[in-house]
C-alpha cells in the first residue's frame, strides 16, 4: 500500500524507479481520495527512493485545452490544470520536483496522453459505442493516442534522460486525429451505422506535441491508422474490453 509509509520503507532501494501509481476514475465525488493518492503517495515514494533515478508518470491533462488550429502543447507550455483530477496530477509533479530539488534526485516527468491497448483506450471507447449502437461522443473533437507498447519502451528509455533539475517529456503519437473521422472508418470496418452526440464537434481538446520524444527516440512503431483498424477488427471479432472508459470526451475537468 503506497499510502503506508511503513510498507514503503520495506521496499528495497533500487537504481531505477518507474512510478505509475495514480487515481483518475471516479474522481468526481471522491476528490479527497484522489488528492491523497496523487499527492501523498508520491511524497512517500520520492523520499524513500531519493537516491534512485525516477521516471514519474503524469498526464497531458495538466496543460491548457487547445483548439486543433493551435496544435498540441509542447513541454514549454505552462500548466493550467482544469478540475481537481488535473490539479492533483500537477500536485504529484510538484511533490516529485520538491523532493528532487531537496535531495538532488534525477527525475523525469512523463506526460502521457493517451495510451491505448485493444482492451482499453480512446479507440476502444469509440469502437464500443459504434458496435453497441450508441452515439459517439464528439464533445472533444480531436485527440492524440499512442500504443501501450511504445509507451513502455519510451518509459524505459526515459530513465537515461532523468536529470537534476528534472526533465519533462510529452509522450503521445504524432497524429492529431478527428474523433468523427475515426468513428466513420471504424463504422465501415464493422459494417455499422455511426451516430454522433452533437451536430458539430467540440473545439477544445487535450492535445500534446511530442516532437521532443520523436527527436530522442524516433517515431512510435505502431501508426494510428493501424491502431484504428486493429481496434475495429478486435471488437468486431469479439475481443474483450476491461470495461473502464477513458472519459476522453471530458474537457471540463470532471472525470
Amino acid at each position: 500500500d503506497l499510502m503506508e509509509r511503513s510498507q514503503i520503507e520495506k521496499l528495497p532501494k533500487v537504481e531505477n524507479v518507474i512510478f505509475m501509481a495514480g487515481r483518475k476514475f471516479g474522481t468526481q465525488g471522491s476528490e479527497a481520495v484522489t488528492w491523497a493518492m496523487n499527492v501523498i503517495a508520491p511524497a512517500l515514494v520520492a523520499e524513500h527512493f531519493r537516491d534512485s533515478r525516477i521516471v514519474a508518470f503524469s498526464t497531458g491533462c495538466v496543460y491548457p485545452l487547445r483548439t486543433v488550429q493551435q496544435g498540441g502543447c509542447t513541454e514549454d507550455v505552462a500548466p493550467e490544470p482544469i478540475g481537481e483530477y488535473s490539479q492533483s496530477c500537477l500536485g504529484r509533479e510538484r511533490i516529485f520536483q520538491y523532493y528532487a530539488q531537496k535531495y538532488h534526485t534525477k527525475l523525469l516527468l512523463f506526460r502521457l496522453n493517451y495510451s491505448v491497448d485493444l482492451r482499453y483506450g480512446v479507440l476502444d471507447d469509440i469502437g464500443r459505442a459504434i458496435w453497441e449502437g450508441r452515439p459517439v461522443s464528439n464533445t472533444v473533437g480531436y485527440y492524440n493516442v499512442i500504443w501501450q507498447g511504445d509507451v513502455t519502451e519510451a518509459a524505459l528509455l526515459s530513465l537515461e534522460l532523468a536529470n537534476a533539475p528534472c526533465e519533462i517529456l510529452n509522450v503521445t503519437g504524432p497524429e492529431t486525429a478527428s474523433v468523427e473521422e475515426t468513428a466513420l472508418i471504424m463504422g465501415r470496418i464493422m459494417e455499422k451505422e455511426v451516430k454522433f452526440q452533437k451536430e458539430k464537434p467540440g473545439e477544445l481538446n487535450y492535445l500534446n506535441n511530442a516532437g521532443k520524444m520523436f527527436r530522442l527516440f524516433g517515431y512510435p512503431r505502431v501508426s494510428l491508422d493501424k491502431l484504428i483498424h486493429l481496434q475495429a477488427n478486435w471488437i468486431k471479432n469479439g475481443g474483450i474490453s476491461i470495461g473502464k472508459p477513458t472519459h476522453f470526451e471530458v474537457n471540463n475537468g470532471k472525470f
